[in-house]
């Protein structure tokens, strides 16, 4: 029954004291406890007045019970002292005295239950409900509950449903600290997966607990939930929850491990350890079977239509909660195998050898095309547009401003008098801050490759560019290497149509090469990989620190393995497409690991460095800012309620493990990259969490999304070249241009890359989106709010500027930015 209401006869009532019929009768007033064995009241008292419980008690449990007594006046009431072990603290309580009517004729007298209900919340995904028996332990301040199943009639826990149930107890159990949920086998039915969202438990007092879990439960297992409220470890005394975080996180980095992917690398997660794992730990493959090709034993296989292999056993591993979403899986598949068995069928992935002319390049995705990549068509070759893609395009932090010229870029006033025009020369406009590099001095050393039998090649060009008093970024003058020489002409607008092209080709091609590889993937998949792994690893779920960066995870880990898979793996699309193959990437990438710095990871310190704070038109930068403005609005707040003082960062044991992981792990201990090895304050916690959300959310959307847009049209970013870059000047024609491009097949497999990366997913989680209630308090629930209102007046400010240009910039627009590196 319910709390005041009484059970006839009950399992639990034979430990009862029944009163004694002579034992002494007290007034009302000198009611007390009796340690020495039960009181008998006269019937028809005055009930409000008296004292129902002594030590531990519940003041509600007391009202109710006295109400319910003054509404049977006629019945005599028995006072029992009730002895329950502390499963907090394990020492013995104090009495607790327990208070039930003397009914006429009853055999055995009944008691009071505390009922708590719960409102248990089913995942709406594809297969989140479960057929196992579930079971729940209510563990409080003052004792734990029986072990209780949840059952009622029809179908329990299906997909999307949210279902209540009661669970009784013989009394209150204090405060809630732990919710145990047992998942157990069903008759002869397999065991499966459940997707619990959260359970909610309202108190006998009406007090109402929340209980995030947003987690797959595999297998037969008890998980132990905390509620909602976000706590640090220096807030947690009792031992139970101490032993509770503790174990946890031995459970968490036993199922994530590090691993060495490449010398130089940052660490990446270990697939083989889900594999190693048992059984009841692991996600259920069966339920999506690959379909592969059984006669390669390497695990490499070729899914239909997609031109490239795919690592399915590094797949089949990964844990379920870091897994895409039945939903993703089969929108990318959607995605990929009719583009790619479109090109097919027109023969055009297995067509070698040279572009017939440029015209026919616009026939590759002649049903895909958005006004972006209408307009990098016609546009693709003119100065003005070469120069916007340093602002603009997916690759907008290589500008340098130079307040003098290197001494390896030999360039020279009247090289580009003609451009500057009168009343003005380079040495002006150097002091004017007009002049920027682009320099790809990283490529200089970079291995080369062969694709279709040929060699290929590369160049590390040094891109000399000029700010016009119009506000156009114009390129003044293109090195193709890093050494100066008779054999490295420095090429510029006065020279022919063809070579000044050819030239420009080369950066576009040298852009391609640092975009993906170190821009994109090292600096924003890679790093943020890892932190997904530190934080996974540190920070127990109650953490605030975890609950603010878990939405700022998701699918990493999964995309990066199919990324390694498909991508990285030996014969895989880097080896298929690019002039440096994986080892060139794997040099790329190491040695940009060992430039990277802490200046370059934060945006405002990133562009203040680089000296492009006063570019015009500079529209990445305004949207960047705007956006790092806001989560650092966002995420000063969350610090501020959870770390008052520089004290309680410097205490945090958790969090302090978690950024010495990122600094060893990440960025391999080196102390030249300033990143911090530890956080000695809150404004320190709140710079690196801005930029991991920022990198994690924003950047990677501006690396990204554009992709396709710029890269559809192939000679704007060209992912390998055939020809060696030119010595000399005059030499260059339509058809050799044609014959240094990529061939048919290596074109058609890069673009089909963009075309898969640039789309939007469809279970998409837009940057500030976090229907994941992981807060369930109210300050940190208010800073959502306001987080949202002000991303929501971004967009609009974005958009209202965007009508204005002829080239609409939208990748930083908040709805469009996902909340983390998820493709």
């Amino acid at each position: 029954g319910e709390v005041g209401e009484w059970a006839d006869k009950g399992p639990r009532a034979s430990h009862l004291v029944p009163p004694s019929p002579a034992g002494p009768r007290l007034p009302i007033s000198n009611w007390v406890s009796q340690p020495e064995g039960p009181a008998v009241l006269e019937a028809g008292k005055q009930v409000l007045e008296c004292k129902l419980w002594a030590g531990r008690g519940s003041s509600s449990l007391q009202r109710r019970a006295s109400e319910t007594a003054q509404k049977h006046p006629g019945e005599s009431w028995a006072l029992s002292q009730a002895h329950a072990p502390c499963r907090t603290c394990r020492s013995p309580p104090p009495g607790r005295l327990l208070l039930w009517p003397v009914l006429p004729g009853a055999s055995s007298f009944p008691f009071i239950m505390a009922v708590y209900r719960l409102c248990v919340t089913t995942g709406p995904y594809l297969m989140a409900g479960t057929l196992d028996n579930i079971s729940v332990t209510l563990v409080g301040t003052c004792g734990e509950s029986p072990k209780q199943r949840l059952d009622r009639i029809g179908r329990d826990f299906t997909a999307g449903s949210v279902q209540k149930y009661k669970v009784r107890c013989s009394a209150e159990l204090g405060e809630l600290l732990l919710l145990r949920v047992h998942k157990e086998r069903y008759a002869f039915f397999r065991k499966d997966s459940w997707y619990c969202s959260r359970i909610c438990v309202t108190a006998p007092d009406g007090t109402v607990s929340h209980f995030p879990c947003y987690q797959w439960i595999e297998g037969h297992c008890t998980m132990e939930l905390r509620p909602g409220t976000a706590r640090t470890i220096c807030q947690d005394s009792l031992p139970l929850l101490l032993d509770h975080r503790n174990r946890e996180l031995r459970a968490r980095q036993e199922c994530y491990r590090w691993k060495i992917y490449a010398p130089g690398f940052p660490r990446m997660v270990d697939v083989s350890s889900f594999e190693e794992m048992e059984s009841d730990k692991k996600f259920a493959l069966t339920k999506m079977p690959p379909r592969a090709d059984q006669g390669d034993s390497s695990g490499n296989r070729y899914l239909p239509g997609f031109p490239m292999k795919i690592d399915i056993p590094s797949l089949l591993h990964m844990e379920p909660n870091i897994r895409y979403s039945v939903t993703k899986t089969t929108s990318l598949l959607l995605n990929a195998i009719p583009a790619s068995l479109g090109m097919k069928l027109r023969g055009l992935l297995d067509r070698k050898g040279s572009w017939k002319k440029l015209d026919d390049i616009r026939n590759i995705f002649w049903c895909h095309k958005t006004f972006t990549i209408e307009y990098v068509t016609e546009h693709w070759c003119e100065d003005h547009f070469f120069g916007y893609q340093y602002l603009n395009g997916v690759n907008p932090v290589m500008l340098h401003r130079l307040s003098s010229l290197p001494s390896k870029l030999p360039v020279t006033n009247d090289m580009v008098a003609p451009l500057l025009g009168p009343g003005t020369c380079l040495q002006t406009e150097l002091e004017r801050g007009n002049i920027f590099l682009a320099d790809y001095w990283v490529l200089a050393e970079a291995p080369t490759h062969c694709l279709n039998g040929r060699p290929q090649y590369v160049a590390a060009p040094l891109c000399l560019l000029w700010l016009s008093p119009q506000g156009a970024l114009l390129p003044l003058a293109i090195q193709l290497s890093q050494t100066p020489g008779p054999d490295s002409p420095i090429f510029l607008p006065t020279d022919s149509e063809w070579d000044w092209l050819l030239a420009k080709t080369w950066v576009r091609n040298s852009e391609f090469l640092v975009h993906e590889n170190n821009t994109h993937f090292l600096c924003t998949h890679l790093l943020c990989e890892a932190f997904a792994m530190a934080t996974l690893r540190q920070l127990p779920l109650c953490h605030p620190i975890y609950k603010l960066l878990l939405p700022h995870t998701r699918y990493t880990l999964q995309v990066n393995t199919i990324a390694r898979a498909t991508l990285l793996n030996p014969e895989g699309l880097v080896d298929k497409v690019t002039s440096i193959g994986r080892q060139g990437l794997l040099y790329l990438m190491r040695t940009g690991l060992a430039h990277f710095t802490y200046t370059n990871f934060c945006l405002p310190d990133s562009l203040r460095a680089r000296g492009v704070l006063a570019i015009p038109n500079y529209h990445y930068r305004d949207d960047g800012l705007k956006i790092w403005a806001a989560i650092e609005s966002f995420v000063s707040e969350i610090v501020g309620y959870y770390y008052p003082s520089e004290a309680l960062v410097q205490r945090d044991s958790e969090l302090q493990a978690w950024v010495g992981e990122i600094f060893d792990q990440a960025f391999l201990g080196r102390e030249s990259s300033g990143f911090p090895s530890r956080l000695c304050t809150p404004g320190e916690l709140v710079k690196f969490l801005t930029a991991i959300i920022f990198n994690c959310s924003a950047q990677h959307a501006a690396v990204n999304s554009g992709q396709h847009d710029f890269g559809a049209w192939m000679p704007n970013a060209p992912s390998s070249m055939r020809q060696p870059p030119p010595q000399t000047k005059g030499t260059t024609t339509l058809k050799s241009y044609l014959h240094t491009l990529p061939e048919v097949n290596i074109t058609c497999n890069n673009l089909l890359l963009f075309w898969l990366v640039s789309q939007e997913p469809k279970d998409q989680r837009p940057l500030g989106t976090y229907p994941d209630e992981h807060f369930t308090e109210e300050a940190p629930r208010r800073s959502i709010a306001a987080f949202q209102s002000r991303l929501a007046q971004i967009s609009r400010d974005i958009r209202e500027r965007n009508q204005s240009l002829v080239l609409p910039y939208i990748y930083l627009d908040p709805p469009l930015i996902e909340n983390s590196v998820s493709i």
